[in-house]
């Protein structure tokens, strides 16, 4: 079959991908910035790349007409958008008209479990979404998910920050709210198996794991997975806005998705009785299980996905391409160098950078800037790395994103994502038998130009630090 996969550089989406391959498919990926699909070059061979953007409708013409299915893996939950609503019901009829006028037969929607008439924000933006998709000259195959467990996940992560940094706990009441948690295996093997099966066309299904729990339950058993000693205490005084703030400064999720997260707790996520899972045959994982398998990921470096590196998980608003090229007027900039002896030991030095191996030189100056930009609602350091060793385009380094990233010429280009009175880069490449280290802040207004004379003092040492340790004798 000829597949269309939207949302192939999200969590789900990278995930799926090769599944669709192995299984004889063609792909044909649909992504807004082509810099950001990192595809071996096995699974480059036997794929297709389209560059559209959902909210016009001019480039979706790229999407060729024989086609015969698609994934709909878009959504906006933690879009820094005030209005993602119209943002989702846009892009959803804008690709509702395009599948029109294809041979498409059945396009699969990825949406989240709804049994509650009164609906959070981004659930309500779902169905809506979900209703605008059913409206189409197709089948239309709609699986609702709620809390997904596997390394790289949102829910996953919010769940290990808890219980990995707060022995004890005061947490609000909606830690006894149900939920009935799924494994990524299992939502992909869902997705995977529903395509052209017609038994599920213009149908929807809750799709969960064997195990109901309390949100509290959850992060009781993921602690004896964990062998940790967890006291947790709930409290009704934790008003909505508090527990986002909670969630945010504790974890290293967003505010904006904080605050969806903690809107859709207010009910109880459980699947509704369907025979999805007798159908297609998949005995879903248990809980326990799905936590360990996520762990073992984590202990490999095995992590495909997470939903840390989508571009809205930081400040970054448009494509990376908008950024690639580093201004060269009316910025400041950084400049330094060092000899080396060895290039490869180096670059292994600078591909490493970040997360738990940290920045090198003055680790606690960069965990205080991160806690500023946290306290002023940045994105912080927390976010950290999705691999030990590897950095792809698209990814996140803590506060920074990954602009670039060619070991062949020799370059890696960060952009910052804390919050700052302008723009900044960082970028590490090789001239001959040198290394050059340079930091670029392009200022907005008074501000800016008053916030890096501030700053130069912790520069200098900082960035002379960091490339003396980098470029170091082997």
């Amino acid at each position: 079959m000829n597949i269309l996969l939207t949302g192939v550089t999200g969590y789900i989406g990278k995930r799926l991908l090769p599944v669709l391959v192995g299984n004889g498919h063609h792909v044909i990926c649909c992504v807004r910035d082509r810099s950001r699909l990192n595809l071996g070059s096995e699974l480059a061979s036997k794929v297709s790349v389209v560059e559209a953007d959902l909210l016009d409708p001019d480039s979706l013409s790229a999407i060729p007409e024989d086609i015969d299915g698609a994934y709909y893996l878009v959504h906006s939950m933690s879009s820094h958008s005030g209005d993602f609503e119209e943002m989702e019901r846009r892009s959803a009829g804008h690709f509702r008209d395009r599948m029109n006028r294809t041979r498409v037969r059945n396009v699969i929607y990825l949406s989240g479990i709804i049994n509650d008439l009164n609906l959070s924000k981004h659930l309500a933006s779902r169905k809506q979404v979900e209703d605008i998709l059913g409206s189409g000259q197709y089948a239309l195959t709609t699986l609702r998910a709620g809390i997904i467990i596997g390394s790289g996940s949102a829910s996953f992560e919010i769940v290990r920050d808890l219980v990995e940094k707060l022995p004890v706990m005061i947490a609000p009441k909606w830690l006894k709210t149900r939920s009935q948690p799924i494994a990524i295996r299992d939502v992909i093997s869902f997705l995977e198996r529903s395509m052209d099966d017609e038994r599920t066309w213009n149908r929807s299904f809750d799709i969960g794991g064997p195990d109901v729990l309390t949100y509290r339950e959850m992060l009781m058993l993921y602690a004896e997975v964990r062998g940790l000693r967890r006291v947790i205490l709930t409290v009704p005084v934790l008003t909505p806005k508090l527990s986002s703030y909670w969630l945010y400064f504790v974890t290293s999720t967003t505010y904006s998705l904080a605050v969806k997260l903690v809107d859709s707790m207010k009910v109880d996520v459980t699947c509704r009785d369907n025979d999805l899972a007798q159908m297609l045959d998949i005995s879903p994982i248990p809980y326990r299980k799905a936590v360990s398998l996520a762990f073992e990921k984590i202990e490999q470096n095995a992590i495909v996905s997470s939903w840390k590196d989508s571009l809205i998980s930081g400040r970054m608003r448009t494509g990376l391409a908008q950024h690639i090229q580093v201004p060269q007027h009316g910025c400041f900039k950084d400049r330094k160098e060092r000899p080396i002896r060895s290039r490869d030991e180096v670059m292994a030095r600078i591909w490493s950078i970040g997360g738990d191996t940290g920045w090198y030189y003055a680790d606690w100056l960069w965990g205080m800037r991160g806690f500023l930009d946290k306290l002023f609602g940045g994105v912080g350091l927390r976010r950290g790395r999705t691999s030990i060793d590897g950095i792809n385009t698209g990814d996140t380094l803590d506060f920074w994103r990954v602009l670039l990233a060619d070991k062949e010429e020799g370059r890696l280009l960060l952009f910052a994502e804390m919050r700052l009175p302008g723009e900044a880069w960082l970028e590490f490449r090789f001239e001959e038998d040198r290394l050059v280290q340079e930091a670029t802040f392009r200022p907005r207004g008074v501000w800016g130009r008053l916030y890096w004379y501030l700053v130069l003092p912790f520069h200098f040492f900082i960035f002379n630090g960091m490339i003396d340790r980098i470029a170091r004798d082997a």
